[in-house]
């Protein structure tokens, strides 16, 4: 215990990062505490201070925060290398098995027990965003002022139909003159402080000076980035001549620099484009998807693999997710020197708290939609309710609402039961 751990070679770690794509449930959080129990507590691999460190400079980012962590670590273990191993393997196993259930999906979605499963998800999805926006939401909504926020966000995508970025640019703004006039309002609270405990010396010790490929300098800042702005537009090239490719192409890359906030705020953006604009799945092949995303190892994120699937079969799900993962490569790679060589506590600034309280906002407008669709499956932008109210949906909705809630079970339990009653409802109905 009293002994630094031998460095991993890259097969060790091949392996961990392997199993860690396999088993990352639970959402962000859920994966960063696997990787601080094993990385930080077990494997000794990472000290808490640089741990929480490299966590604080990925919450920062747009992106999924989770397989950010693990390309930082990885790469501060094995360089570049190391850090695409890391990044490839944590959305591998979710992105095939995405891609083979969409399959299942569009050849048997009509099929009487699919759609008995899916009738019986639908009110479980709803309930797990109205949980994500309370849980974000008792956390970001500090005060009077970003309440407002939150509330001007749900009414500008709701009823005035604003696009996401435009209301994320909004509250950014708001946030930076709030910050100047009104610094109270605008702190943002609680944050991955240091923890007191000791799980022994680590191999990156809190002292260990950063190895050689992770020092700062401004030509490699120069040089990374010139390389993976070569690659997107390589890539983006290689699209031009299949337009709904070329568009997956565009669409997710800007996506992948809006996902501030988790993954369900920027699905609002992820709808408006891939539903309203393209047409490249239905609202209610949406939902199902997500639902999939819910119970899938990986990040939430990887919904963009489903819609992809759906709108162009198996490459589209590829192009998706490349185009949606390419930055989060990027924003290590090129800035984590940098954030080594300021080892000082990021924080949240005065604009991004505004636009967490603007998220939340944006996932109400989300759980409303979901709900809905859910509540009145017949009913349509020209008649809001026509057909019939679904009840039975409502009954589900709120007791996985509260089984979340209060009696914290797990989301894929959750969806599990709920699926599994919507099974038995469709030899009866």
């Amino acid at each position: 215990m009293n002994e630094r751990p031998e460095a991993p070679t890259l097969g060790e770690a091949f392996k961990y990062w392997l199993k860690l794509g396999f088993i990352s449930f639970g959402g962000p959080a859920g994966q960063i505490s696997m990787m601080h129990q094993e990385l930080v507590e077990k494997r000794r691999w990472i000290s808490e201070h640089r741990f929480l460190h490299a966590l604080n400079y990925c919450m920062l980012l747009p992106g999924p925060e989770a397989i950010q962590l693990a390309i930082y670590i990885a790469w501060l273990l094995h360089g570049t290398i190391g850090a695409i191993v890391a990044g490839v393997l944590f959305f591998l196993p979710a992105f095939v098995l995405l891609s083979a259930l969409a399959a299942v999906y569009l050849a048997f979605g009509d099929v009487p027990l699919v759609q008995g499963i899916f009738y019986g998800i639908k009110p479980a999805v709803l309930a797990v965003v109205l949980f994500a926006a309370w849980r974000i939401g008792s956390k970001a909504i500090k005060n009077e002022v970003l309440a407002v926020i939150a509330a001007l966000a749900f009414i500008g995508i709701f009823f005035l139909k604003i696009d996401f970025p435009w209301i994320v640019l909004a509250a950014g703004i708001l946030g930076a003159i709030g910050g100047k006039f009104a610094p109270a309002k605008f702190k943002s609270g609680g944050g991955h402080g240091a923890s007191n405990k000791a799980y022994g010396p680590a191999l990156i010790d809190d002292d260990t000076p950063p190895p050689a490929h992770a020092k700062f300098s401004w030509g490699k800042l120069v040089v990374t980035t010139a390389i993976f702005v070569a690659i997107w537009a390589a890539a983006i090239a290689l699209l031009a001549g299949t337009q709904t490719l070329f568009d997956m192409g565009e669409f997710f890359t800007g996506a992948a620099f809006l996902t501030i906030g988790g993954a369900y705020a920027v699905l609002p953006y992820v709808y408006q484009g891939a539903v309203e604009h393209y047409g490249w799945l239905t609202g209610p092949q949406m939902i199902d998807g997500l639902a999939l995303g819910e119970t899938t190892p990986g990040p939430l994120i990887m919904i963009v693999t489903w819609v992809g699937y759906m709108g162009a079969g198996l490459a589209g799900a590829t192009v998706a997710t490349f185009f949606t993962f390419l930055p989060s490569f990027l924003l290590i790679l090129a800035g984590g020197p940098l954030v080594e060589a300021t080892r000082g506590e990021l924080k949240f600034t005065a604009p991004l708290t505004a636009i967490t309280a603007a998220v939340v906002g944006v996932i109400m407008n989300l759980a409303v939609f979901f709900a809905w669709h859910t509540f009145w499956p017949q009913a349509t932008e020209a008649a809001p309710f026509t057909g019939p109210f679904e009840w039975l949906p409502v009954v589900v909705a709120i007791a996985a609402f509260v089984a979340l809630w209060k009696y914290k079970a797990d989301i894929m339990k959750v969806i599990g039961a709920c699926a599994l009653l919507g099974l038995a409802l469709s030899f009866v109905r």
